[in-house]
């Protein structure tokens, strides 16, 4: 005969496959061998019934409440649950089936929220913001604050009016999810520790794609790996702030490494004032300014490995005026850019790869730069750069070497240069060119070694 609990389990399940009117908190289904509405066989299951308005609300935040405390899961069948205003318990799991349950916000104040826990996860959702209002406290349809270990997994995120998913102080894996149509960021971490942002897909996003930020600068170490994005405007405008695929800013220790980067408005990678910073092995892809950007107050750069095709400037490790230092830009391709950008720059668009100090350029091809190939110092802003090895096609000015008062020490060693109309490595103060042709050796400025290029 079955038991209570067994009759309990199968009125649920039929409730969600007959689609029958809203229904109070759904009963606990024990293990004791019985499937659960997935097949699975385990421990006791949380399942929630389709329903929506406040009475959802208080009854989906008990029953993840009363399960956070037995250790236990909350499922949610396939369906929809217009809910707002859910306060996450410490150890929180909910899960549903990927792309059938939807969590649909009601636009009251927030969606999802949780501060100073151990560990929250969230699986196989769908979560609506349907464009709704956020209260001035949210800063994400989705927002951690304190918490050591978020896990979302194949999850689906869209419709925010800020960012769609926001995290402070917050570890853990952001993993296989999609986040689409926020009107801010994709993802916005900021004071992170230990989390790895991997395999997830961001498009179509008002102001940036996936922001690692920290409010003083300092060690981080997020690592952003084999992500897809896409689309990223810069609707709130400016010169960089917004419109970025990957924004790293004032993180140290970060990875970013195997993301394909699609038609941002700005740059595909831009770290600012992050320190010891890895950016390999990525696909960068018609950027509407500097596809890869290095700048301000950082020390210890590796650019490498990375195929950059479309955009106003490739690759640019810059600001040494603000202590911006010490690279290696190694094994890059770049082609097919462009003069013109999304603002009026001193130096100007069109450049394959500039860097200002202490820095090595080598093993890079670059084609079709409309105006520099590589940019080595600007002004009085040059330091131990090394550039050696390159192949540089198609570009007026092959290299172009900053020789004005003031600049330090460049050498510019066994590259290639074919179709450099103007000439392959050329002195320049500031925007003004002021010497002949250096690239077979004998550069009449002391401070520069150039030798053993060849012209073809």
């Amino acid at each position: 005969m079955p038991s209570r609990r067994d009759m309990l389990f199968f009125l649920a399940a039929a409730a969600v496959a007959g689609g029958s009117a809203p229904r109070a908190i759904a009963a606990p289904l024990a293990a004791a061998g019985q499937p659960d509405l997935r097949g699975a066989i385990g421990a006791v299951e949380y399942r929630a019934i389709p329903e929506s308005g406040d009475r959802k609300t208080r009854n989906l935040q008990q029953m993840i409440e009363q399960a956070a405390r037995e250790n236990v899961p909350v499922y949610l069948p396939p369906g929809t649950y217009k809910v707002s205003n859910l306060t996450l318990p410490d150890n929180t799991r909910i899960t549903g089936v990927p792309g059938a349950s939807r969590i649909v916000y009601t636009g009251e104040g927030h969606l999802f929220s949780a501060e100073n826990l151990r560990r929250i996860e969230l699986s196989n959702l769908v979560i609506d913001g349907g464009n709704h209002w956020l209260g001035d406290y949210a800063g994400g349809l989705v927002q951690f604050t304190g918490v050591d270990e978020v896990l979302i997994d194949n999850c689906e995120i869209g419709g925010s009016r800020k960012h769609g998913l926001q995290l402070e102080r917050c570890g853990g894996r952001i993993e296989r999810s999609r986040v689409s149509g926020a009107a801010q960021a994709g993802l916005y971490a900021v004071d992170s520790a230990n989390l790895t942002v991997t395999g997830n897909t961001i498009t179509d996003c008002g102001n940036g794609g996936i922001l690692v930020h920290r409010w003083n600068k300092a060690e981080d170490g997020t690592v952003v790996s084999g992500n897809r994005i896409s689309n990223i405007r810069a609707n709130d405008g400016g010169t960089g702030q917004n419109g970025n695929g990957i924004n790293i800013f004032r993180a140290d220790g970060v990875m970013v490494v195997n993301n394909h980067i699609s038609d941002c408005a700005f740059t595909a990678i831009r770290a600012n004032s992050a320190s010891d910073i890895q950016i390999s092995n990525n696909q960068c892809r018609r950027s509407g300014e500097t596809a890869i950007y290095v700048e301000f107050a950082f020390e210890g750069a590796v650019v490498s490995a990375n195929m950059i095709d479309g955009a106003a400037n490739g690759i640019s490790i810059a600001n040494f005026d603000e202590g911006g230092r010490l690279a290696t830009v190694i094994g890059n391709v770049v082609r097919n850019l462009t003069l013109k950008g999304p603002y009026k720059h001193e130096v100007g668009f069109g450049i394959g790869i500039a860097a200002e100090a202490d820095t090595l350029i080598s093993g890079n091809v670059i084609e079709g730069a409309p105006r520099w190939g590589m940019q080595i110092g600007w002004g009085p802003y040059l330091r131990n750069v090394v550039v050696s090895g390159n192949v540089v096609r198609q570009a007026p000015v092959g290299c172009a070497v900053s020789v004005a008062d003031g600049a330090g020490t460049a050498v510019i060693t066994d590259n290639v240069f074919q179709e450099t109309a103007e000439g392959a490595v050329l002195g320049f103060q500031w925007e003004k060119k002021v010497s002949d042709e250096m690239a077979g050796g004998g550069a009449p400025y002391k401070q520069l070694t150039v030798e053993r290029n060849r012209i073809s």
